[in-house]
């Protein structure tokens, strides 16, 4: 067991401790009243103690958790992203709307040309390609732009489905979110704003429609309680799997890391 400074306490602000085979990184804070566990993202496992509590109540603890805590880890790694890391050469493979489309890199794009879907591929300038973050810009910026026209085309069909009004439509950069709704601010007849990540548009179609059909239900329901999962069964009865397919393939997807 590798155990904090004080062998008898976990009072050091961050340590390891090693019980049953489960390594844990220890957190003190004097603040906290009581013990706490999480799973990081990556399936990593933190202990979160009050300040002066002993390693053996931490042991303890942990024991009588371990069945969560593995269930937990199991469940962060099936789902624990993959995210590739892709190169701006020619050839270099990327997706949209389920299909794959290989880079070409040209000597006849300038530097204001950014990227193109010409004949199946897509170009870009030797000049973008050279400069990695300037490529990856001009890449997500396609993305933002070709989701957002194809987009304009789905809204309105799903909105009826669901009975809403369609809201006004923005392509970006969400992090680790595929979409966000958020209800109108000028009060009475503004619309509302559906926001959807430009990673999105990687995957096949009705993926893209599962998230469509989620951030539209949010303008009838916020939050996701039975009557919010109700409202979109409705629209779209197979959006339990939809919703499976798209934690499987969605931590596939390409988040925009270059070298």
């Amino acid at each position: 067991m590798t155990a904090p400074a004080d062998p008898s306490t976990c009072s050091a602000p961050e340590a390891l401790l090693t019980v049953d085979g489960l390594s844990l990184r220890v957190r003190a804070n004097t603040r906290r009243k009581r013990f706490a566990l999480t799973v990081e993202t990556d399936a990593t496992l933190t202990l979160h103690t009050p300040t002066g509590r002993s390693t053996a109540e931490a042991e303890q603890f942990v024991r009588a958790h371990r069945h969560w805590l593995l269930t937990k880890r199991r469940e962060r790694e099936r789902t624990r992203p993959l995210s590739p890391v892709k190169q701006l050469v020619e050839g270099e493979v990327f997706r949209y709307l389920g299909r794959t489309y290989r880079l070409a890199v040209s000597a006849e794009e300038g530097a204001s040309g950014g990227v193109r879907l010409i004949a199946g591929r897509l170009v870009v300038g030797r000049n973008l390609a050279a400069e990695p973050q300037a490529g990856r810009a001009a890449l997500v910026d396609w993305y933002c732009r070709a989701g957002r026209s194809w987009t304009g085309h789905r809204l309105q069909p799903w909105a009826a489905r669901i009975g809403v009004t369609e809201p006004d439509l923005e392509v970006r950069d969400l992090g680790d979110r595929w979409g966000s709704y958020r209800p109108p601010q000028d009060g009475a007849g503004a619309k509302g704003l559906m926001s959807l990540g430009w990673p999105l548009f990687q995957l096949p179609m009705h993926l893209i429609d599962y998230v469509i059909a989620h951030e539209l239900a949010h303008v009838k329901v916020s939050g996701h309680r039975e009557d919010f999962w109700r409202l979109l069964r409705t629209a779209l009865p197979e959006y339990e799997e939809r919703r499976e397919d798209l934690d499987e393939l969605g931590r596939r997807l390409w988040m925009g890391d270059v070298r």
